[in-house]
Parts: structure tokens; sequence; C-alpha cells
């Protein structure tokens, strides 16, 4: 294996033929061959510039020895759209039939071998080359013929002449260590694919997810990019039908097609029609021009046999993409715009490795490792300017999620405010509403008790002391309505409102109830406590539970001292009714049952706590955890 490595070796870098040949001689000796060997040196070579030559004129050409000719590594571009014909003659020494596989470089659009008849007739041998460019060639046993081979190039700069005879037994070999030279921009290559594979999914589902064209457009991108790069690393170094297509017209397409969608992925992204018109306008002039220029290489290619305007019009393209690559990096430097810059950034870096990668191509270097790779250097830019492209994706997301955020933060501040506008305008309709009825039952429900009363009065003074019953009650009767009117219409008025006016309505009608009892009542109120809002149905359940304590205090406690205390405690706020009574009989409760069930029931409405027990008398406890 190591023999076979160092004479590939030896081909690749002069072509010269091997010490196992005589030189001297004017044949190979095939059954001589160890491995592989060039004929270079023992060969005649005829250029058909004038397009005259055919099978049947083609040995009476004027031929010349190759050796003659001083070739560079790559073939001049004149011999391109030329068909080259070659001469050697091959002996098999041996006593068996023998075959040996031809290999004249890379890379070739077809390879047309003729066996030379005694009678200089030309006989064509079965093509076996477009496969992998490898042509066998049997000779029988002391067989000594004479060969012409036809040759006509793939329409690129970089064809090589190797001229190369391979041992049948070794054609595997040649080929698999052929093939990984030079592994390393291989290995590169591959990964590279392995990237712009994992950004051809991503655009493609963020595509699908989204329905953005940007997205699209970049996809389209990743793939043109991904199938030169991948088809570059397969068939750099193979000859064939398919290797010569893709080398001299399908790499130069994918890379037209690939700037199309890149620059229809940029105007989306960058939204140029709206933000930058005249870039937009460029970019549409640049998109439709590239367009024309890969119709006409198609038609120069395809139909005519003109290489030279064919490098033309692909270095023509090539500039022209540069030129404007600049003038986009330069605009995008004047408009100072973040997300602008990420693709500048990249889009920099690809212009600097493609500036590389077209010097090395224009001056035709020879390749000595990875760092002569024309190609190589514009991958490496495509990958750094699709990682540009990701950065600028992730800024921009994170801007427009940023901007989502805050439209749907205002979005839901005015959906509140409405709720909010809309909950103070049924609260004002209800408070007015209650108004007008604490206001109507003040002054009709009001003034009719008031006059129930004093009539009431007004007859017991004219019966004296024939008091009716039934006046009593009705005078007593009155009474009590209009305190009970009075207690609603407090409650219903929305003025009432506050956690101070409770406070004040319980403290005065607790002094103006034990007046004239004998029951001293004791009121306390803290200073500290806050202020707050009470609703009218708290306010109300609030105040019945005390006026009921108040009235068990009155007839039922026994009591002399009744003491109200108003105090925080914690983070709520607490209310004590205690009394020096006789206390509750907790297993007869049949006088107090409803009271007490009432009471608790209406401080489970309002949401306090309430508690009831003996200590030194009846002590009810009203706890507010929270501000009702």
């Amino acid at each position: 294996m190591r023999k076979l490595i160092n004479i590939l070796f030896f081909i690749l870098c002069c072509n010269f033929t091997r010490g196992q040949f005589n030189t001297d001689s004017l044949y190979t000796d095939v059954s001589l061959i160890k491995d592989a060997g060039t004929v270079a040196n023992k060969c005649l070579v005829f250029i058909d510039t004038n397009n005259v030559a055919n099978p049947d004129n083609i040995l009476s050409q004027p031929w010349i020895k190759y050796s003659s000719l001083k070739q560079k590594h790559f073939i001049p571009a004149g011999w391109v759209n030329k068909t080259v014909y070659f001469k050697f003659t091959l002996e098999n020494t041996n006593e068996i039939r023998d075959t040996i596989y031809f290999f004249p470089g890379n890379s070739f659009r077809s390879i047309t071998c003729y066996k030379i008849l005694p009678s200089d007739i030309l006989q064509l041998i079965k093509d076996e080359s477009k496969g992998d460019g490898f042509q066998p060639i049997a000779l029988a046993a002391k067989e000594k013929t004479s060969f012409v081979i036809e040759l006509n190039f793939t329409k690129r700069n970089f064809n090589t002449l190797y001229l190369v005879m391979i041992e049948k037994n070794q054609l595997e070999s040649y080929q698999k260590i052929f093939y990984t030279l030079n592994y390393s921009e291989i290995i590169i290559g591959y990964v590279l694919c392995g990237l712009l594979l994992m950004m051809i999914f991503f655009n493609g589902a963020n595509f699908s997810l989204g329905r953005k064209k940007e997205f699209l457009y970049n996809c389209l991108y990743a793939i043109c990019m991904f199938l030169l790069i991948f088809f570059n690393t397969y068939a750099e170094r193979r000859s064939g039908v398919f290797a010569g297509f893709f080398m001299g017209y399908f790499a130069f397409a994918l890379l037209i097609i690939g700037t199309v969608f890149y620059i229809a992925f940029t105007r989306k992204f960058l939204d140029t029609k709206t933000n930058y018109p005249l870039l937009n306008k460029i970019f549409i002039y640049e998109e439709k021009g590239l367009a024309v220029l890969l119709i006409g290489f198609s038609i120069v290619y395809f139909f005519t046999n003109n290489f030279w305007l064919q490098t033309i019009i692909e270095n023509t393209t090539k500039v022209l993409i540069l030129i404007l690559g600049i003038f986009y990096i330069a605009i995008g430097i004047k408009q100072k715009n973040k997300l602008f810059n990420y693709l500048v950034i990249g889009n920099a870096i690809l212009i600097f490795f493609s500036i590389i990668s077209f010097l090395l191509i224009l001056f035709t270097v020879r390749r000595a490792g990875i760092f002569t790779s024309a190609l190589l250097y514009y991958e490496v830019g495509i990958v750094c300017e699709l990682i540009f492209f990701l950065l600028g994706l992730n800024y921009k997301n994170r801007k427009v999620l940023i901007e989502k955020i805050k439209e749907q933060e205002a979005l839901k501040l005015e959906a509140e405010k409405q709720i909010f506008e809309s909950k103070i305008a049924v609260l004002n309709a209800q408070q007015a509403e209650r108004n007008r009825i604490s206001t109507d039952m003040h002054d009709d429900l009001g003034a009719g008790v008031t006059a129930i009363r004093l009539f009431s009065e007004l007859a017991k003074t004219r019966l004296g002391k024939d008091t009716v019953p039934e006046i009593e009650k009705i005078s007593s009767s009155a009474n009590e309505l209009l305190d009970n009117m009075n207690a609603i219409i407090w409650t219903m008025n929305s003025s009432n409102d506050l956690f101070g006016n409770l406070v004040a309505y319980i403290r005065s009608y607790a002094i103006e109830y034990f007046e004239n009892t004998g029951i001293k009542c004791n009121i306390t109120i803290a200073t500290d406590l806050p202020e707050f809002v009470v609703t009218g149905d708290v306010r109300r359940n609030v105040f019945l539970v005390v006026k009921e304590a108040l009235n068990n205090i009155l007839k039922h406690a026994k009591a002399t001292e009744a003491s109200l205390v108003l105090r925080r405690e914690g983070s709520g706020i607490s209310f004590f009714i205690h009394d020096n009574g006789t206390g509750i009989d907790f297993e007869n409760l049949r006088r107090f049952g409803n009271g007490l069930k009432n009471m608790k029931q209406r401080m489970i409405i309002a949401g306090i706590d309430f508690s009831i027990e003996n200590k030194n008398g009846t002590l009810i406890t009203l706890h507010a955890s929270k501000r009702n």
C-alpha cells in the first residue's frame, strides 16, 4: 500500500515515467507494470485545433511527443474545447491474457479508446469509463498493439492529465487512494455539509410553523450550498459523466441559483421594500441579471463549444456578485442597523473568502494542501455567513418577541382597563341606584313611619290613663321600624362605604342603644386602624351582628357593663364585644339558637371569622383577615 501511495504521489506531482519502464523504448510492457505507472513520456499527442480529425484520418495527423510539451499541473485553457488525441503502444510479454486500466486524469466529458489494427484501421473499444473514468484495455498473450485515446475535457479550468496505467489487481486500491488523497479537505467538506443540513432542517421547520417566506428562501439557499459542497467533495477527484457535468455546469448553476435565493431571503428578512427601497431595487435588478447570465451560460455550455465565452460569463458573474456584495456591505455599514449588521458581517466574511477562492482560480494556483483549495475557502465563507444569519435571526426573534410581549401587555392592560371601567360604571350605577332608593325611603317611608309614630303618641296623650295596648304596640313597632329603616338607608348609601364610617356608626349606635338602660358601655377604638372601602352588604351584615349582640346583652345577659374593643391583630382587624353577664349556656341554646345561627351565617357571607365563648360573661369575637 505504501508503495502504491508513493507511485501515485510521484505521478500526480511529476507526470514522469516510473523506473521499471525502459525509457529508451517506444512501447510499454504491461507485464512489467507493478501497481501503477504513467506513459506520459512514451506517447504522442495531437491537438485537433481545427476540428478536422476523425477515426479515418487521425493517424495521418501531425503527432508530436507529449514529453516535449512543457505542461503545468492543469491543461491549458485552449485545450478544453478541443479534442485531444494520445497514441501509445502496449505490449504483453506474458504467456496469458492480461488487462490493464488506463486513467487519463480528471475530469473528462468522454474517453474514447481505439485499437490500431495491422492495416492501420482503428477499432473502437467498448467504452467502460463513463462511470469513473477508468478504461480497461485487454491484451492477448505476446500481443503488441498501439492505441489511440480520444479525450474531450470537462468545460472547466482545472482539468489534469496523468495518463496512468494501473495494474488490474490494484485498481480498487488506486481509486481509494486517489479519491481520498486530500482527506482533510474531504472531512472538512462533509462536516460543513452536516452543518448545512442542520440549517436546512432548522429553516424548513421554521417555515412549516410560521409560513414566513424568508425561512423558505434561506432553506432553498442552504439546499443549493449543501448540494454544491457535497457533490464537489464527492466528485472533485472523479471522472465520468456525472463528475464532468457537475464540475462543468451544475456547480456554477447551484452557485447562481443559491445567490438568487439568498437575495430573496435578504429582501424578506430586512423588509427592504419598506425599509430600504433603493437596496430593494438593486436586489431585484441583481436577481434578474443573474437569471440572464445563467441562461446565457447554459446556452453557451450546452449548445456551443466556446469555452472562452463560457469562462468570461462565469468570471463576470462572480465579479458582479463580489461588487454587488461589497456595495451591499457599504450600505449596511451606512445604515447602522443592528439586524442589518449581522447579515453584513456574514456577507463580508463570505466575500473575503470568495475573493481568495476567485484569485486561486484566476491564477490557476496548483493545490498543495487545504490552504490552496479554492472551493474550501468558499465553503468556509458560506458556513460563516449562515452562522451570522443565525445570530441575526436570534436577535430578530428576540426583538419580535419583546415587541409582541409589549403589544400583548398593552392589549391586556387595555382589556383590563375596559373591564375596570365597565365595573366602575356598574358600581357607579349600583351606588346611584342605592342612593336613590335610600333617598326615596328616607323621604317617603321615613316620613310615613314618623307620622305613624307621632299619631300613635298623640293618641296616647289624648287617651291619658286609658291607654289602649294596641296603640302602644303601634308606637313601639313604628319606633323599631324607623330604626331598622334608618339602618338600611345607612347601609345603602355609598357615601358610608369607608371603614371609618362603619366604626363611627357602630360607636354611635352602641352609645345610644345603652343610654338610660343601666348598662355602662365602654368603647375602645385603636388609632392605627387602616382606612379602606367596605361594601354595603358587608357593612349591613356586620352591623346586624353587632346589633344582635347588643340586643342579647340588654335582654338576656343580665349585665351591668358592656365593652366594645376594635384593634389590629397581625395582618387583620379584631372586634370584641364583651359583657359581664351570666354568659351562655351552650347546652341550652333555645333562646339564643336562631340569633346565633343568623350571626354565624352573616359572618360567613361577609368572609369574617366569628366566635363566641364564656369569659367572665359572654365574649364575641369578629376577626377579618382581609379587607372586605
